[in-house]
């Protein structure tokens, strides 16, 4: 009941501009959003990376109305793309399609991710492109879009894209992208689905997630297993030492602010962990989506709102 509150929360325009403008939703925002532009979230990149962390950085916004607005998201992740390499971070970009431009023409938001893919393998080392999932709308054409840009010459391993594990679907996603080659992030999922499409109990997520999870550490492919879930974290190191996977041939993956004593912790034993750092002013559907994946983050925030 709470995630789907959460859910509808993050959905009013009304509690958005509220939240946007109020003092007290700037403080909860500045714990999990790394600044509102390109500068803040490159110096929180490199701080997480002189700690042994690696990044991966999103611009907040979705459902641009423009083909202008895409281009200038397109534009912001270029620069990105620029900075990252020019200042030696150890990070990678997380895009959405409807930032992009899909609602306006799904080739508007393809040429803008493939001149990102474009310019990531222009580096030397070359970067990488994550495509974010959004949601159960949005999902086939995001798939399809991936898989294509990936067969282009030069891309492989270049461009992944985003399994949720609440999603019925999910395992026979998870077979196809393999069979293409193609880099995974794993997570629960932030949306409201149906159930015919979607698992809805807690216990379903976490057991297919567990699966999937399985089946990405054996695939030989470098994946990301996105989960603040200590249980599900141990079960992949108890699962990795007993196949024999070495622990640089995949990475853990958290939200920037959320859980940094695990952070940390993964990274002195010897595991490799990427923080995904949002910024930009559009920041409240973002946060509203993470406390409803994760309602215990709301006490989290709210014990934290009392701290100097």
């Amino acid at each position: 009941m709470l995630r789907a509150a959460l859910i509808s929360l993050s959905e009013s325009r009304t509690l958005r501009s509220l939240a946007e403008k109020s003092s007290l939703g700037q403080r909860v925002s500045g714990r999990f959003v790394a600044g509102t532009g390109v500068e803040d979230a490159l110096q929180v990149a490199a701080r997480l990376n002189q700690a042994g962390l690696s990044v991966s950085l999103d611009n907040l916004g979705e459902n641009v109305s423009t083909a202008a607005e895409a281009g200038q998201s397109g534009a912001l992740y270029a620069r990105l793309l620029s900075e990252i390499h020019a200042r030696s971070l150890n990070a990678n970009v997380s895009v959405k399609l409807t930032h992009m431009g899909i609602d306006i023409a799904p080739e508007l938001a393809r040429e803008h991710v493939a001149a990102l893919v474009r310019r990531a393998a222009s580096f030397r080392p070359a970067n990488f492109v994550r495509v974010d999932m959004e949601g159960s709308a949005y999902l086939e054409r995001t798939l399809d879009l991936v898989r294509q840009l990936h067969r282009l010459d030069g891309n492989q391993s270049l461009i992944g894209a985003v399994i949720q594990s609440y999603m019925r679907r999910s395992q026979a996603d998870v077979e196809t992208l393999l069979g293409e080659g193609i880099r995974i992030r794993l997570c629960k999922g932030a949306y409201q689905e149906p159930a015919e499409i979607a698992y809805q109990q807690k216990s379903e997520v976490d057991s297919n997630y567990v699966k999937l999870m399985k089946i990405l550490l054996k695939s030989g492919i470098y994946h990301g297993l996105a989960t603040h879930d200590e249980g599900i974290i141990r079960e992949a190191q108890r699962f990795a030492g007993r196949e024999g996977i070495a622990r640089d041939a995949f990475e853990f993956q958290m939200l920037y602010g959320i859980r940094r004593d695990l952070q940390r912790s993964l990274v002195r034993d010897g595991w490799r962990m990427r923080v995904y750092v949002p910024f930009g002013t559009e920041w409240y559907p973002y946060l509203m989506r993470r406390l409803a994946e994760r309602p215990a983050n709301l006490f989290f925030v709210a014990r934290n709102l009392l701290r100097k």
